[in-house]
């Protein structure tokens, strides 16, 4: 009889475990909100390619490391806002006619390795990032700040810890968006200890910062995974226990892959498949904050492309009307300047070049091509935010390039090593695209197409030293009337000197389970996960 009662309390026990453990798993094979706690997965087009925020210029890099990283100021994310809010620093003032930014610093901070956060820590970061000419391994920092240390341009004069919570910048001039600039992520601070540490390998077998989450793993052009900060400075967050960036490269297969609740949420959106999914009522859409230029781009250094008839004459031939109906489903816009709309000082009195094939072939013409000529088209071979069909959209402009005699041939590279291409040259003629990092003008037109910034994000390696001129003076504004003035001229020397082919502001879509509460797309493309939460 004992027996028998011991194997019913057993069974009753097991049956009682099975039901918890049930209970607990919360239903999809995609996320869990287990009692190991709560996972969300993320699919994306593309892998990062580091983990060290300051050597990358990526949106797949910067959506991975502002989860592990803090900068000194942020975001109004909760806003959906470009405006900039204290952080790792607390307050800061500004003095000497905008030349002095003295920062108070959080106290009590540490890095996810258990060393402290502070104004040593700081100094150092901003020393490494200002000595890194010889190596080019920093490409952002001198399109934002004027160059490395030792070049006339460089705008940081010197960064000095007065205490261990104060830092101060000594600028060599005022610069208006310098607060914005902080607040971007390739700014994020990591701990010196583990630079130190892993040296060239700091970035791929170890990332460390003071944000909500710490790296874990990455299985290359799969998953990157993170798990919960608990030590995090933010009282309560993050508030998911696990966070995974999954990589599937075609947008169609990871739709299905997020409806058969593979994954949680993604961006690449189709734009034909959004009217779709806003019936479904599994499934939540979020729009983007639309903040971003996709664009074709040339080599002026090269031939033909160095001649401004030949840029102008293609200009016209790519039909961006046919493009965005055909491959954005209407969601974008035709863009005219080479920043979008919603920035200070865009110029609405610009002219577009129209689609016009006659008056393109002339102009070949006049620019000694009558017959046309043959050159090479590059595309990634991931889809972006502001590119959902890349290699379509370069066979578009493939074909009618064709109609006035210009042979292309195409050529696809993967993501992770295409901006690395860009950068080094020698390709003719490219797809590429931008989203603004902080909402300030110069972050386009500087940051793409000023002198300062060949060998970083100006892939034309375009210099126009009128242009630096008045991008130089914009920057060193603080009145905005003026700054507008100065940005309605150089869009003007960009617009007759065409060294791109502006193509669409679009309007990027994620989607994600109903479940997923707290998730505010930011204008800049990427954004902290750490108010997110799965039910």
């Amino acid at each position: 009889m004992r027996k028998k009662y011991l194997v019913l309390t057993l069974t009753l026990i097991v049956a009682l475990a099975m039901a918890l453990t049930g209970c607990a798993s919360g239903g999809s094979s995609g996320s869990s909100s287990s009692a190991a706690g709560k996972t969300l997965i993320f699919g994306r087009g593309a892998d990062t390619t580091s983990l060290d925020p300051a050597a990358v210029t990526d949106g797949e890099s910067f959506r991975v490391t502002q989860n592990v990283f803090d900068t000194l100021v942020s975001y109004d994310y909760s806003k959906q806002s470009t405006n900039v809010i204290p952080s790792l620093a607390t307050s800061w003032t500004i003095t000497n006619g905008g030349k002095t930014y003295t920062f108070k610093l959080r106290k009590g901070v540490k890095f996810q390795d258990g060393t402290d956060f502070n104004a040593q820590a700081v100094v150092f970061n901003f020393d490494r990032w200002m000595n890194g000419k010889a190596s080019g391994q920093f490409a952002y920092f001198p399109s934002m700040f004027g160059g490395y240390k030792g070049d006339p341009g460089l705008v940081i004069q010197n960064v000095t810890a007065s205490d261990a919570n104060t830092v101060v910048f000594d600028l060599t001039r005022p610069s208006a968006p310098f607060l914005k600039n902080l607040a971007m992520s390739p700014f994020a601070i990591s701990s010196p200890a583990a630079i130190k540490k892993y040296g060239k390998n700091y970035g791929t077998t170890a990332a460390v910062g003071t944000g909500a989450y710490v790296f874990k793993s990455w299985k290359r052009n799969d998953t990157i995974t993170l798990t919960k900060n608990k030590s995090y400075w933010k009282s309560g967050f993050p508030k998911l226990d696990t966070l995974v960036f999954k990589v599937i490269p075609d947008n169609s297969a990871r739709l299905n892959a997020l409806k058969n609740g593979e994954i949680d949420m993604m961006d690449g959106v189709n734009p034909s498949d959004v009217s779709g999914l806003k019936g479904n009522n599994q499934l939540q859409v979020y729009y983007r904050p639309p903040m971003n230029v996709a664009y074709l781009g040339f080599n002026v250094t090269m031939k033909p492309f160095d001649n401004p008839k030949v840029r102008q004459a293609l200009n016209m031939a790519v039909d961006k009307q046919g493009i965005i109906k055909a491959f954005y489903n209407g969601q974008a816009q035709a863009a005219t300047n080479p920043m979008p709309p919603s920035l200070l000082g865009y110029d609405n009195s610009i002219t577009p070049y129209p689609y016009d094939l006659t008056a393109a072939k002339k102009l070949l013409a006049d620019a000694g091509y009558p017959n046309g000529f043959s050159t090479t088209l590059y595309t990634m071979a991931n889809p972006r935010d502001y590119m959902p069909e890349p290699q379509n959209v370069a066979q578009s402009i493939q074909s009618t390039f064709g109609k006035i005699g210009v042979k292309v041939n195409i050529v696809t590279v993967e993501w992770s090593s295409y901006i690395d291409k860009l950068m080094k040259g020698g390709i003719p003629m490219y797809i590429m695209g931008w989203t603004g990092d902080n909402g300030d003008p110069d972050n386009f037109l500087y940051t793409l197409l000023d002198k300062d910034s060949i060998g970083s994000n100006n892939f034309s390696f375009y210099s126009n030293d009128q242009l630096h001129n008045i991008l130089i003076s914009a920057q060193s504004q603080t009145n905005d009337a003026q700054r507008v003035a100065l940005y309605n001229q150089a869009q003007v020397i960009l617009h007759n000197d065409a060294p791109w082919v502006p193509l669409v502001y679009a309007k990027p879509v994620l989607v994600g389970k109903s479940t997923i509460t707290g998730y505010k797309p930011s204008p800049t493309g990427t954004e902290p996960f750490e108010n997110i939460s799965i039910k």
